[in-house]
């Protein structure tokens, strides 16, 4: 497996970010293109519109031998349009790049017509519950993922990881299957251990079964920590702000901070028996550290348990 990482946390200039992430040995870049990413190190407009910027853009890449391993557009395309607008550009930006994977989160609507606030449901009662949830997959999500499937395959994509990240439709390997199963396998799972943590749920169990189903496209290097004091008498179920990190039942971490280089050698052993060897993607997003010291504390967790 190569490491790569997640751009958009890194806080510099792009010719910068390029030098800094070829100094620390990192092969791969996974490049955000608008929606909840500032897009930082990328014109998504400029880019996709003239060709000159588009090769000025790749060559810096290119010149420090840095490869594009995916584009990533995560945001809302089941509930806002201009987020499914970002999500199309960056297809067509992908054709024009030659980039196969795009990341991505899987959207969520609302919970029911006429309603415009996305409406997360993690319970099975009350009974309307489950009227929320016939009407979020079967009347929006499956309709309108079949459409961005058959955009994506127009321009050549050949897979979309969708991570499995909380106020999402697809938040566990159980809900990628079965968006997958309604429209067809260029959909498959980024698979981000920090979520699944927080959510009670096993990334090396998670790793086994997405690998069986041969839908594990991508991994987020990311972790979190449960917060002692904080997490036993409430739960693990927290709306406090993540900048509010000293009174949160849990936080992302710095990799390694949460869990430990054995935990990362075990997973990263069951992720390859799963059949994945492509990109560990580094996703930074410890506000407990200034951000280039998370980033190297990061990366220094990911060499050592994928020997690098």
């Amino acid at each position: 497996m190569k490491l790569a990482i997640k751009t958009c946390t890194l806080d510099m200039p792009y010719t910068e970010m390029l030098d800094f992430c070829a100094a620390q040995g990192i092969s791969a870049l996974e490049i955000g293109t608008g929606n909840w990413s500032a897009a930082p190190h990328i014109d998504l407009d400029e880019v996709l519109s003239s060709e000159t910027a588009r090769t000025r853009w790749r060559d810096e890449q290119r010149r420090r031998g840095l490869e594009l391993c995916a584009l990533n557009c995560s945001g809302n395309p089941l509930a806002y349009e201009r987020d499914l607008e970002v999500t199309e550009k960056t297809f067509r930006l992908a054709s024009l790049l030659g980039v196969k994977k795009v990341v991505m989160m899987s959207g969520l609507p609302a919970g029911c017509p006429g309603d415009r606030t996305p409406a997360w449901i993690t319970t099975s009662w009350p009974p309307e519950t489950q009227d929320i949830l016939d009407y979020q997959w079967n009347e929006v999500a499956i309709p309108a993922w079949r459409e961005i499937v058959r955009k994506a395959e127009d321009c050549g994509v050949e897979r979309i990881a969708l991570e499995n990240h909380g106020m999402q439709l697809v938040y566990n390997p159980e809900t990628l299957l079965r968006l997958r199963e309604a429209v067809g396998p260029m959909v498959g799972m980024n698979l981000d251990p920090s979520h699944l943590f927080w959510m009670g749920g096993d990334p090396i169990e998670a790793a086994r079964v997405l690998g069986d189903a041969g839908a594990l496209y991508h991994i987020h290097g990311k972790d979190s920590r449960r917060e002692r004091g904080l997490w036993g008498p409430n739960g693990m179920l927290d709306t406090k702000p993540i900048e509010g990190f000293r009174r949160r039942s849990w936080n992302y971490v710095a990799v390694g901070a949460g869990h430990g280089v054995q935990w990362w050698q075990e997973f990263f052993s069951a992720v390859r028996m799963a059949g994945y060897d492509e990109e560990v993607s580094l996703e930074m997003e410890d506000l407990t550290l200034p951000m280039l010291e998370g980033h190297l504390a990061s990366l220094r967790t990911l060499k050592e348990a994928l020997a690098l």
